[in-house]
């Protein structure tokens, strides 16, 4: 099995309040004039109460087009990733390093950027992966566990750097927008992971292990989640559908994902669950009938730092391991769904 040796959580430089970017939003978004108080109530209404931003506030109204954009993510993704990296990782012995972000692009990719300026093997593996969403985070880990399968010897980074704050759209009041300018943060993690012949260090030991993952998509609901692609960048999808989605299919997978394992449920002792926002949480907890406790981290996280995309179910992940520890050898489950529509489960063993 894949054995977790460390997890670090690093968040962009200017943290505000949620009120303080929603005077930013309407500054921007709206048509001089308009009535706020739609506004006021959905970024209310995502129970977010700070974020970390990439950029100081009054720099988001002169950002011009994608291309100012997207060299602002290239820049902070380097450094932010930089930071998460060095947080987590003992020594540069790396074998493998995935990158995966789904709010900017650049060629040479980030992790090509970072190899050199965090001393890692000019022959060290890459992967870079676009397009997975929130489900990067918990599809990274699944896809450093197929690697360390064939490489018991090996050790892998997953690296997830998410600049949501740099793809809201000026001069855009649609309900998608609005919702997704309250809800999203700015952040980055880094998981470190050893195969089972890899040594490791005694400090290394503590983390999980992963047992299996497994990946589900569902049938038309391309339109569910998503970028539209324009000028002025990525212009998010977010069909309110999504609650109904998750209490549609999640209890079938998750149910028959663990009884391939002789694991129910009730067993699991932690649920290590990606914040996609309050419905969606609501529509977890109601499909997989869990204590009213059972997602407290995943809430707080929200709360103190809004929806970091991919980075957010690895900040779960390491504050489950800070604050909520489950006993060794307990089963726990990682959650987390994304465009396509897709769900992405990793199951744990502590």
């Amino acid at each position: 099995m894949t054995r977790i040796t460390a997890v670090h959580g690093a968040l962009a430089p200017h943290r505000r309040a949620q009120s303080e970017i929603t005077d930013m939003i309407a500054r921007t978004c709206l048509p001089e004039g308009t009535d706020r108080r739609v506004l006021d109530r959905l970024h209310r209404s995502v129970k977010v109460s700070s974020r970390h931003m990439t950029l100081p506030l009054e720099r988001y109204g002169e950002l011009d087009g994608f291309g100012a954009a997207n060299d602002a993510f290239i820049g902070a993704a380097t450094d932010l990733g930089a930071k998460a990296v060095r947080g987590a990782l003992h020594a540069a012995e790396v074998d493998l390093l995935i990158f995966t972000s789904v709010t900017g692009i650049a060629t040479p990719s980030i992790d090509a950027r970072l190899v050199g300026r965090l001393g890692l093997r000019p022959d060290v593996k890459r992967l870079p992966l676009f397009g997975l969403g929130c489900a990067g985070g918990a599809a990274g880990l699944a896809r450093m566990h197929d690697y360390l399968l064939g490489r018991p010897d090996h050790v892998a980074v997953l690296l997830s750097v998410e600049l949501c704050s740099l793809t809201f759209q000026r001069n855009d009041a649609s309900m998608a927008n609005l919702v997704a300018t309250g809800l999203f943060g700015d952040g980055a993690a880094a998981v470190v992971a050893c195969g089972a012949n890899r040594p490791g260090r005694p400090d290394e030991t503590a983390g999980p292990t992963i047992v299996d993952t497994r990946s589900h998509l569902y049938p038309d609901t391309g339109r569910v989640m998503g970028w539209d692609i324009k000028d002025t960048g990525f212009q998010v999808v977010l069909d309110p559908r999504v609650p109904d989605v998750v209490r549609g299919y999640l209890a079938d997978d998750v149910e028959g994902f663990l009884g391939d394992h002789g694991i129910k449920p009730k067993d699991v002792a932690a649920w290590v669950c990606h914040p996609g926002g309050p419905k969606v949480l609501e529509a977890v907890t109601e499909a997989l009938d869990l204590p009213d406790d059972a997602l407290d981290v995943t809430w707080r996280h929200l709360a103190d730092v809004g929806n970091l995309s991919s980075s957010s179910v690895l900040h779960v992940l390491r504050d489950t391991l800070a604050q909520r520890r489950p006993p060794p050898g307990t089963p726990g489950l990682l959650l987390a769904m994304g465009p396509g529509f897709a769900c992405e489960l990793v199951l744990l063993r502590w």
